[in-house]
């Protein structure tokens, strides 16, 4: 089987974030959230992939390259006009319908789904296509389905007033595909799955099967989903591959990971491979450092994410924070409740609080 992942929406409710980087591409304890969904395809033997592009697309590219670390064959398509997410499926075609029956996955969810049970209850049904369904506890947030006694959909409603929602199923993006369905999609136009295919599939009778996951599932839609998300996984909420050793309860070490004994760390802390903390740090999760972050001596850090190569200097302070790679935080500043960009500069200004700044800013005395 083959499949699709998703990747070239624009992320913009997770600005300022995504300048510098795609959706997908935003890390979640320390390895970026398509690096999971990869190893998610990888666990239930799908290895042939190809991902769509627009933003941003050199950091996939570079990051992910032919597939030959994951032992998976991974193509490209890139966009330079996005195609919607049924078009961006379209102008895969040929690839995806090769072996038959295919998966499309959403390159912006965290989750651990069982994709052999999903796909087996796609074959055992008989439908054109299965969109995997959520139950959430806000449908206020999502597209939302109504079934029939069948378990088969029978209307859509996008994001329903509070109260008025006609379920809590929401469509999770993930779904299992015949190559028919695709001859219903225009060539060369955009198309979107869930405003136009599956209305019109409805509107002539096809069946539309549903599968309801289990286990855990987050659309990483906006800030607040990210940070969650985040601590999910760093609390084992989600079954992911981590690439680090619990050194004790709830404590979590990358590989050349470096920490004084002098520093505190109250868990959950995930400390990425090739990071430092010095002396007399105080680090109160839940808290995750990416790769070849500095903490300096007396910084404090709580409920903060930290991206790859962060440098927060001697005497800092922060407190729920979300702070983007090459970003520095130096002359005892003290921050809080701020989302930081890329490439930022902060330093000597006191304190910082309730601030979204975008990457490059230098804010400096």
């Amino acid at each position: 089987m083959r499949a699709m992942i998703m990747a070239a929406g624009l992320g913009t409710r997770l600005l300022p974030l995504t300048e510098m980087s795609p959706k997908p591409m935003v890390p979640i304890l320390g390895a970026p959230i398509l690096h999971h969904i990869l190893n998610l395809l990888r666990r239930h033997n799908i290895t042939d992939v190809v991902i769509n592009l627009h933003h941003v697309p050199d950091a996939i590219t570079g990051y992910f390259g032919i597939g030959e670390e994951w032992n998976m064959n991974i193509d490209y398509s890139f966009e330079p006009k996005l195609m919607g997410t049924a078009g961006g499926v379209k102008q895969n075609e040929e690839f995806l319908t090769k072996e038959g029956t295919f998966l499309v996955v959403s390159g912006d969810s965290l989750m651990d789904a069982d994709l052999s049970a999903l796909v087996e209850a796609h074959r055992d049904a008989g439908s054109a296509a299965t969109l995997a369904l959520k139950e959430v506890a806000d449908p206020s947030q999502y597209g939302v389905v109504a079934l029939d006694e069948q378990g088969c959909i029978h209307s859509f409603q996008e994001k329903p007033a509070p109260g008025e929602e006609i379920s809590r199923l929401c469509n999770s993006g993930l779904y299992v595909l015949e190559p028919e369905v695709l001859e219903r999609v225009p060539s060369g136009h955009f198309y979107d799955f869930g405003r136009q295919l599956w209305p019109e599939m409805l509107a002539d009778g096809v069946r539309l099967g549903s599968y309801t996951l289990e286990g855990y599932w987050n659309d990483v839609g906006d800030i607040g989903a990210y940070r969650q998300g985040c601590v999910d996984a760093l609390r084992g909420c989600v079954n992911l591959d981590r690439e680090a050793l619990e050194v004790r309860p709830g404590i979590w070490f990358g590989r050349r990971a470096v920490v004084d004994q002098r520093a505190t760390l109250d868990p959950p802390v995930f400390v990425g491979a090739g990071s430092r903390v010095e002396a007399e740090a105080n680090i109160q999760g839940p808290v995750v450092l990416g790769e070849q972050c500095i903490v300096e001596e007396g910084v404090t850090v709580t409920d903060t994410i930290a991206w790859s190569s962060v440098v927060l200097g001697r005497g800092c302070s922060l407190e729920h924070c979300i702070v983007g790679s090459h970003s520095s935080i130096r002359g005892w500043v003290k921050a809080a409740n701020c989302v930081v960009g890329e490439r930022c500069l902060i330093g000597e200004v006191g304190q910082v609080r309730d601030l979204n700044l975008e990457a490059g800013t230098v804010l400096w005395g």
